[in-house]
């Protein structure tokens, strides 16, 4: 295969479904099949069937790219490494005592999650190091002692944090050299390697997740490896939660990169999809089996941030700002102690699965519902075209519906209305509570069950237009292949008073120095997190070349008014990190007419080649079905995506594909557009034929 035609291959594990797509010569292929047990099954099961819809051959692949859910789950689930640390003498329990910060105020018997090592795996090293150089030396039999302890105890990680290392790292390089020789089959996270920040219990927190994970997911990924090496496939990149890749070795050496994997690819898939219809303001709103994560993109970027809590662990490491809740198609509906119906978190997964399933499932889930209520289809096109069964469904939604004393449709729709109340709960979090309007911007519904419930979505926070992207059911399997090679480095400088703009470019010079043999041919992003004197918290500017301090300072007191709604001119401005991005594009990916990029941002074109709007009014649809809509069944068009062409079809109707359905209500309407993107809106004229 020649280098102008590579084959690009992208596989995103989910909780329920494998999703692949394979992207040859401006052809898009795509493939599902059910998640299994051991993860690696199902991507090279997944990578095989879109590999053989296309016609080529494994070998022909030149690129791959991976996104899971290992580590997210092993530490949602309490599944990681047993991990054991050390710490400065003294400070043994700063996991335990974190912030002492109250999460629910009025909480009368506040519990928090467990540390990620327990108090008999922490150990302290006589040791210390100031900010100002080393006042009590590591000697050679405390660190005899540390790894004679280590030695008894046998865990299988260790996460050193000593007191300053961010500063002086030579303490901790000298405790990971030993236990390197002494305990060779023990994996080692340094927090000086891991997060050379300041603020002790972040950067302890986060080295901790990255030693209890680590050799979990370098186990799962020594095993995709092999297995794809016999499947003939070239070693996977690993989507990392910045929404780039990073080589396997990399990812295998340090997981907590790796926590946001799969959510990270399909925002970066949003932005290429809305990119090809020219909208660079969106939510992406991706609903998947098991839950769903959302996302506010302006300007063509993803927002980011280095302050996140995954599992109750505070993860201190860039990563999209993405918001997740245990919602997704497969959310079990349930009956609270107060009578009220719930929904999620539990997930009836990939198996059993949904009762519709028909593989043993007894619980009503959000599948289900939608199933009964006629917006799902009787067969699931991806997924092997797994059959959906009607009587399973209606007898787990009976013995709900019997419970709380409602019809079954009732039942259903009131099913569809918490999970939807829900996610409205969670785009709010990432719009309105952070300043933003949500109705300037375009909700991008996506994942295997967002677009039956993204117009709904749409209608509750005002948004008048949703677009369902082109493979809307596989984006993050698509957004694995659009995304760069991307590594983040950040390094405290702290400085309260006379720094300037020689000072900075030194400290990022001296990064850029660190870190040359990895950035070789890269392109660099440098950026600075800066602060009014006293406060707590930071906000991170771009650093542009020959910027001078007033620039920066200015660039800073924008990003502050946009943040806080004011700045504080008298104040100093204090620098206090560097940090520095490396990125490499990857191939430029083609697909269809995706190179002719819309210059507008309104929308889809309206009319046909001949300038005559066409509705589902002047052209009948292949096929109809009853739904229930606003309290009554009602005739629903059915059409197959690729059928729409150039049709205004106005709802009630069910458009229908491969890995997804939409669900277009009464009062909107939907149309392609010429990258096509699906597009639903709101009903804005009175026609005469209506």
């Amino acid at each position: 295969m020649g280098a102008t035609t590579p084959l690009l291959l992208g596989v995103d594990v989910g909780g329920t479904f494998t999703d692949a797509v394979l992207v040859s010569n401006g052809s898009l292929f795509r493939a599902k099949v059910p998640t299994t047990v051991d993860q690696s099954l199902a991507v090279v099961e997944a990578s095989r069937k879109v590999i053989e819809m296309s016609g080529a051959a494994a070998a022909q692949v030149s690129y791959f790219a991976h996104g899971m859910t290992t580590a997210t789950n092993a530490l949602l689930e309490r599944k990681g490494a047993r991990t054991a640390s050390i710490s400065t003498w003294g400070f043994r329990d700063i996991l335990e005592i974190g912030r002492q910060d109250r999460p629910r105020l009025y909480d009368l018997c506040p519990s928090r999650p467990e540390p990620l090592v327990p108090r008999e795996l922490r150990l302290a090293a006589r040791e210390r190091v100031g900010p100002v150089g080393e006042t009590l030396p590591l000697e050679a039999e405390e660190v005899k002692r540390v790894v004679d302890r280590l030695r008894r105890l046998k865990p299988e990680a260790v996460a050193i944090c000593l007191l300053f290392s961010f500063l002086d790292p030579a303490h901790e390089l000298r405790l990971g050299e030993v236990l390197a020789r002494e305990l060779p089959e023990v994996h080692v996270s340094m927090s000086s390697a891991v997060l050379p920040q300041f603020r002790e219990y972040e950067r302890f927190s986060t080295t901790a997740v990255d030693a209890y994970l680590t050799p979990v997911v370098a186990r799962y990924l020594m095993t995709l490896g092999e297995r794809v090496r016999t499947a003939g496939l070239p070693e996977p990149a690993i989507m990392q939660s910045s929404g780039g890749v990073m080589p396997l070795g990399q990812a295998a050496a340090s997981a907590a990169p790796l926590l946001l994997s799969g959510p990270a690819a399909g925002v970066v898939g949003s932005i290429y999809g809305g990119g090809r219809s020219g909208i660079d303001d969106l939510i992406a709103f991706d609903m998947g089996g098991t839950s769903t994560d959302v996302s506010l993109v302006r300007g063509g970027a993803a927002q980011t941030t280095s302050e996140r809590e995954i599992g109750g662990q505070p993860v201190a490491l860039p990563m999209v700002d993405i918001h997740t809740i245990g919602a997704g198609g497969g959310s079990i509906a349930w009956i609270d102690p107060g009578g009220a119906l719930r929904v999620g978190p539990e997930s009836a997964g990939a198996e059993p699965g949904p009762a519709c399933y028909g593989r043993g499932g007894e619980q009503a889930t959000v599948s289900d519902a939608n199933y009964l209520l006629g917006y799902l289809g009787e067969k699931l096109g991806g997924a092997d075209g797994l059959a959906l069964q009607r009587e399973p469904a209606r007898k787990a939604l009976g013995r709900l519906a019997a419970e709380l004393g409602l019809e079954l449709e009732e039942t259903a729709l009131g099913i569809r209305r918490v999970v939807g109340a829900e996610m409205v709960k969670a785009l709010r979090v990432i719009s309105v509570e952070r300043g933003h309007d949500p109705r300037m911007f375009v909700l991008v519904a996506f994942g295997g069950a967002g677009p039956m419930h993204g117009a709904d979505l749409a209608e509750e926070l005002d948004i008048e237009r949703v677009m369902v992207p082109d493979s809307c059911g596989v984006l993050s399997a698509l957004g694995m292949v659009v995304g760069d090679e991307r590594r983040d480095w950040v390094q405290t400088v702290y400085a309260a008073e006379g720094w300037d703009e020689q000072s900075l470019a030194g400290s990022l010079a001296r990064m850029e120095a660190a870190h040359a043999a990895e950035t070789v041919g890269a392109v660099l992003e440098r950026r600075a997190d800066m602060r009014y004197r006293g406060q707590s918290h930071e906000l991170t500017v771009e650093v542009g070349e020959r910027m001078s301090r007033d620039e920066l300072v200015r660039a800073f007191e924008h990003e502050h008014e946009k943040a806080y709604g004011y700045t504080a001119a008298e104040e100093d401005v204090e620098l206090v990190n560097i940090r520095l991005t490396a990125l490499r594009p990857l191939v430029p990916v083609r697909i269809g007419d995706a190179g002719r990029e819309r210059k507008s941002a309104r929308g889809p074109a309206r009319g046909t080649a001949d300038g005559r709007e066409q509705t589902s009014r002047d052209r009948s649809a292949p096929g109809s079905r009853s739904a229930f809509f606003d309290g009554e069944w009602v005739q629903a068009d059915i059409w197959r995506r690729g059928q729409i062409g150039a049709t205004r079809v106005r709802g009630p109707a069910i458009i229908e594909e491969d890995e997804a359905t939409t669900v277009v209500p009464p009062g909107w309407e939907c149309s392609l557009d010429e990258a096509g993107n699906l597009w639903l809106e709101t009903h804005k004229l009175e026609r005469s034929d209506a």
